[in-house]
């Protein structure tokens, strides 16, 4: 195999491996950045030896069992380590000299020890910035300039809030553990609010160019169903990936030929993702089979299947969306949720029931910078003839929005709306 093809392999191989090979580091060595180190340290081992000597049979394996000896080599150099030694060099060193099961080198205990790094990764010790960008690093196998990529910041940046992030999960001696009792639920939301960052950054970017940013979405999908698995009686974990599948099937018809953005009742349903929505619903079913009430991801993967079911924008059953925001609104007041549940109410009461509910929020503080308040709200006047003060309103949005195809969309909007105020006027 030529040395390129090799290493393209052996890339692949790693990011496939990469998570499960340093939880199980983790679990070790008690030290996520030691921990990685040791990963990386493999991954060099393999591309001077897998392009001579053949990419082995079970590479995750191979990988954990060069790291496990650059574990004691690590800990014989480095006298400072000698306490470590005592605790972890013994256990090391008996697999080093029992002929090995690489098999159960990796893959013991691996379903804990996934679980327990993204509980690490996700730790409340971090800021949600730190959590997402070493969950991302740890757990999805980008590296540091994909990540500052994604989130636009420089790469020089990203690298000191990852560093940082793991020298404060060392410092505050984080347990590598999944927690307990009612910790366990606190530590619960952190994960899931993270992976839903996560989702939420690749499905409508915040900033730049781009609208979406599928690879983001992908990991965090990913992440979720390793979650949904490893902790199968928690309704909000299948809640999220029964959200995150069911906005997925949409990706294929939320932009045009030209990377324009197409809004939800214009986009062909024709092109939304039949597999990604049946196995959304049936996330959404073992969610609810748990007989638990619904929490928040619950509630909104229900809002999303609405959409779903619906085979034309026409047959969407608005009066059971308006509802669904109602009990959400409820269970997680928001005034983001109060706009969309003014939505949902005037597409099924008709404009000015949604206007009535929109002008209640306009002075929200959370909003004042918000551009789809001002969206929302032009969309409305538009529907009520109101063109002149509707174009105000989508110029203002487009003025707030920091991503290019966004605000190119709401321009197109705000000059059709200013096209017809100039119709009626003459």
């Amino acid at each position: 195999m030529p040395a390129s093809d090799a290493h393209r392999t052996i890339e692949t191989v790693f990011r496939m491996e990469a998570a499960k090979l340093i939880a199980g580091l983790t679990r070790l060595t008690r030290d996520v950045g030691r921990a990685e180190e040791l990963a990386q340290d493999a991954l060099e081992a393999a591309l001077k030896q897998w392009p001579e000597a053949g990419v082995p049979s079970n590479p995750g394996a191979w990988l954990m069992q060069a790291a496990k000896h650059r574990a004691i080599d690590g800990i014989r150099r480095d006298k400072l380590l000698q306490r470590k030694h005592r605790e972890i060099g013994h256990e090391l060193e008996a697999d080093a000299l029992v002929a090995p099961d690489l098999d159960a080198a990796l893959d013991d205990d691996v379903g804990d020890d996934l679980l327990r790094l993204i509980f690490t990764a996700c730790h409340p010790v971090l800021s949600v910035e730190a959590r997402l960008a070493l969950t991302l690093r740890l757990l999805g196998g980008l590296t540091t300039e994909e990540i500052a990529r994604a989130f636009l910041v420089p790469e020089p940046t990203m690298a000191q809030r990852i560093v940082r992030a793991k020298k404060t999960l060392t410092e505050a001696k984080v347990p590598f553990e999944v927690p307990h009792g009612g910790e366990l639920a606190a530590r619960l939301a952190s994960v899931l609010e993270v992976v839903y960052l996560i989702f939420n950054e690749g499905y409508a970017a915040t900033a730049g160019e781009d609208w979406l940013r599928p690879a983001l979405c992908e990991e965090a999908m990913r992440l979720g169903r390793i979650l949904a698995e490893l902790a199968p009686q928690e309704p909000e974990v299948h809640g999220l990936v029964a959200l995150m599948e069911l906005q997925a099937s949409r990706f294929k018809a939320r932009t045009g030929p030209s990377g324009e953005v197409v809004l939800l009742l214009d986009q062909n349903r024709g092109r939304w993702d039949q597999l990604l929505i049946r196995r959304g619903l049936a996330a959404l079913d073992r969610a609810l089979a748990l007989k638990i009430p619904a929490g928040p991801y619950v509630l909104q993967a229900a809002l999303a299947a609405c959409h779903a079911r619906a085979r034309t924008a026409d047959e969407t059953n608005w009066r059971q969306i308006a509802a669904l925001y109602g009990a959400l609104g409820t269970l997680m007041p928001s005034p983001v949720v109060e706009l969309n549940r003014a939505v949902a109410i005037g597409m099924a009461e008709g404009p000015e029931a949604g206007l009535a509910l929109v002008d209640a929020l306009a002075s929200e503080p959370a909003l004042k910078t918000y551009h789809l308040l001002p969206s929302v709200r032009g969309d409305l006047l538009a529907k009520l003839g109101r063109d002149a003060e509707a174009s105000a309103e989508f110029e203002r949005a487009a003025a707030l929005t920091k991503n290019l195809r966004e605000r190119a969309l709401l321009l197109k909007r705000w000059e059709t709306a200013r096209l017809a105020a100039r119709g009626r006027a003459s």
